[in-house]
Formats: C-alpha cells, structure tokens, sequence
C-alpha cells in the first residue's frame, strides 16, 4: 500500500512537471509570435490613422478612424492607378512560375532519369552558380540586357528564367524526382514510352509537391523583389507593386506614409492567400525533396 502511494505521488509530480513545462513552453513560444507579429499589426493599424496621428499618437489602435488613406492609395501616382501596379506584378509573378516550372522540371529530368556525359560535372556547375552573389553577375548582366534593348521591360526578370538559372528550384526537383521509384521507370520503358513520354505522362504528374512549391517561392521572390526590379524598370507605367510602394515615400518631395501602409497591406493579401491557401504542398514538398534521394 505505500509502495503504490508512493508510486502515485510520484507519477503526480511528473505530470504536474510536464504540465508546468509545456505551459512554459506555450507561453514563450505565443510571446515570441506576438513580438514577431507587432509590426505587421502596427501597419494594420496605422493604416487607418491619419497622417500626423501615425508617429505622433503612441496608442496601437487609431484614435480617429479613416479609410482616406485607401482611398488615396489605390489613386496611385503620376495618373496611374495602384491596381495598375497589382496587375503588373500579377502579370510578371504568373510568367515567371509557368517558366521555372517547365525549365526546372525539364532540367531536373534530365539530371535525375537520363544519362549522359559529364552529368555529374554539369550538376556540380549547376550547383555552384547557387553560391555565386548576383551583384557579381549584375554589371555583366545589364551590359547585354541593354545592348538587346530588354532594359525597361519585363524580358531581363523573364528570359532568365526560361533558361533554368534558378539552380534552388533545379536542385529541389532533382532530388525529388531521384527519390521516386525506378519500377515506374522501367515500366515506361517496357510499355513503349520514349523520354517525352516518360517526363510527361509519369515523371511530371508524380512531382506535383515539388511543383507547387516551387511556384509558391517563386510567387513570394518575384512579389517581393524589389532591387532587380529597380535596376530594369524604369518608366511608371511598368512598376510593379513594390517599386510602386516607394513611390509614396518620396513622391514629390512629400511623404505619404499613411497611403504606404495601407498599400503594403493590400500587397501582401496575395502573398497570405498563396501560403496559407498551399502551406500543405509547401512543406511536403520540401521535405520530400531533402529526404528523398
């Protein structure tokens, strides 16, 4: 009988210890999310305050609610509309997917099914242009875009990725499409199917995770891309949302900070859509890619 009381008393502590730790645990980890997302939130909010309220008023909440700062942001600037800005980097974020899904995917075949010479010298080039800066390729780069007149379009943030040079994505299949079974590959074979085939009707259709991962980071990249943006585009007409966006700081000589937010607030509606909308894909496509192979 007091052996089991003290087995009891004992195995009390333990969860009285485990409750206390995950509780502990909880608490720290909601802290760290509330400081993590204080700033997103101080947008939110400043985008209802107007403007001397914004730096002035040390309140969280708006002390005079207004919509005035939408509604002078969506007038957007020089006479062009902030939904024209949207549009342009829809149009930009779709080309850019639909051109790593199909070169990554054919390059990554290729890397992963055939066999060819020097294959794994190619893989390792393909991975070393991973580790080169691209302000190094910038001066080189802009040279030849300008002397083939593709400055000030969308062709220098397109073409390149036609060509497969997002290596991150390359790799990323490469390993998925390494770790899918060899039957299926050997009875593609023996049914008759040729390379085409083979990479449309077995190997593409299996590496839907890796696929909409990629066009998951490839919408946030370009959707965020603010610097080689800046470097190609130059006329109003063709900004993107981000470079849009910075127009309202300096536009004129004056700053319009409460029309920034609220701005930056409808950008980054897409940006939650696309991650919360596919998060599933996202993460079963990474670690599909990291563990396979």
């Amino acid at each position: 009988m007091a052996q089991n009381t003290i087995l009891y008393r004992g195995k009390k502590r333990l969860n009285w210890k485990s409750a206390r730790n995950t509780a502990l645990f909880h608490f720290l980890v909601i802290a760290f999310g509330l400081i993590m997302i204080y700033p997103l939130v101080w947008m939110l909010m400043s985008s209802f305050k107007p403007g001397r309220e914004i730096f002035q008023s040390g309140s969280l909440l708006p002390i005079n609610w207004t919509l005035d700062n939408y509604i002078y942001g969506f007038k957007g600037i020089s006479g062009y509309s902030f939904w024209v800005f949207l549009r342009n980097s829809m149009v930009l974020v779709v080309f850019v997917i639909v051109s790593n899904i199909f070169s990554c995917s054919v390059t990554a075949y290729a890397f992963s099914k055939l066999r060819f010479p020097l294959r794994g010298v190619w893989f390792s080039i393909m991975l070393g242009t991973m580790m080169l800066p691209m302000h190094v390729r910038l001066i080189p780069q802009y040279i030849v875009y300008n002397n083939l007149g593709w400055v000030n379009t969308y062709l220098p943030l397109i073409i390149p990725k036609v060509l497969a040079t997002e290596g991150f994505f390359v790799f990323l299949m490469t390993q998925y499409m390494r770790g899918l079974p060899k039957d299926l590959d050997e009875a593609a074979t023996i049914d008759g199917c040729n390379f085409y085939q083979h990479f449309g009707r077995v190997i593409f259709p299996l590496s839907v995770p890796v696929i909409i991962t990629t066009s998951i980071f490839s919408f946030i990249w370009t959707w965020n891309d603010f610097f080689s943006q800046m470097i190609y585009l130059s006329e109003i007409k063709t900004f993107t949302a981000t470079l849009a966006l910075r127009q309202y700081v300096d536009s004129m000589g004056e700053s319009y900070w409460g029309a920034m937010f609220a701005m930056s607030i409808i950008s980054l509606i897409p940006l939650f859509v696309m991650f919360i909308g596919f998060q599933r894909y996202l993460v079963e496509g990474i670690t599909a890619g990291s563990l396979k192979g």
